[in-house]
């Protein structure tokens, strides 16, 4: 896996707070990806990993700190910095009497991209579907197809920086491969992403960097080619049990 970077960066965090009342969910979280890299966001829930999205989207506006997705303030122009950005979220909804192609299709234009079939049929190869399931009816679609449409659907806006919330929860071996696969495919188009997961071993399988999250602290951050897999669960394992006892009041989403 080879990360490009053509001097800035898709997305940055700088000393990024956020409180929920007493509880703080982030804590001054700082951390930047390149172009093409993929960063896997690891912690246990209530880490802060969803609250980092949820930023970064701008459905939440930091306390303190500043984001930046491709050079565009987040809190400066929401809208300008959400168009930089696909979101495959843990749970894709799909219209179910439209089949995959006209799901992808049908979802590119409502962001903006129209899309022809034969377009349509490679993004949904390059995200892992089947080849016989591109004309099929989404509404027997299994979770893990549905995500690797969802991924595809990601893959047509042309973004910068993709975001996946835990893409392979519930989904089997099989399955979370090929998913694995469309995340290599959107790196290799120079598009960041940003995977919060708790999936230890594809973060070996996908990603450049991995950062420890816990109470909202950014623990750790270390480069995969560095680590085996069973070296990656042991640092999470020691980092989790190094940290500080979180307050009571610091759970976060």
């Amino acid at each position: 896996m080879n990360s490009t970077n053509d001097g800035a960066d898709a997305l940055r965090l700088d000393g990024v707070r956020k409180d929920f009342g007493e509880r703080h969910a982030l804590q001054a979280l700082s951390l930047k990806i390149a172009p093409g890299e993929v960063y896997a966001l690891l912690g246990p829930n209530g880490a802060g990993k969803t609250t980092t999205l949820n930023l970064i989207l701008g459905f939440l506006d930091p306390d303190a700190g500043r984001i930046e997705v491709a050079g565009i303030d987040v809190a400066r122009d929401r809208l300008g910095a959400r168009a930089k950005i696909a979101y495959l979220p843990e749970t894709v909804m799909l219209h179910p009497q439209l089949d995959a192609i006209e799901n992808l299709t049908y979802f590119a234009l409502l962001g903006g991209r129209r899309i022809d079939a034969s377009q349509a049929r490679e993004l949904l190869r390059q995200a892992g579907l089947q080849e016989e399931a591109h004309a099929r009816r989404a509404g027997g679609f299994s979770k893990g197809m549905r995500q690797k449409v969802g991924l595809a659907i990601a893959l047509a806006k042309d973004a910068q920086l993709l975001l996946l919330d835990e893409p392979t929860s519930g989904l089997d071996a099989s399955a979370a491969n090929d998913l694995s696969h469309g995340v290599r495919a959107a790196s290799r188009r120079g598009v960041a992403v940003l995977m919060a997961t708790h999936d230890l071993y594809r973060v070996k399988d996908v990603a450049h960097r991995l950062g420890i999250l816990r109470a909202g602290r950014l623990l750790t951050e270390r480069r995969t080619s560095e680590l085996s897999a069973s070296q990656i669960e042991a640092l999470y394992l020691q980092e989790l049990d190094a940290a500080d006892p979180a307050p009571a009041g610091a759970a976060a989403a």
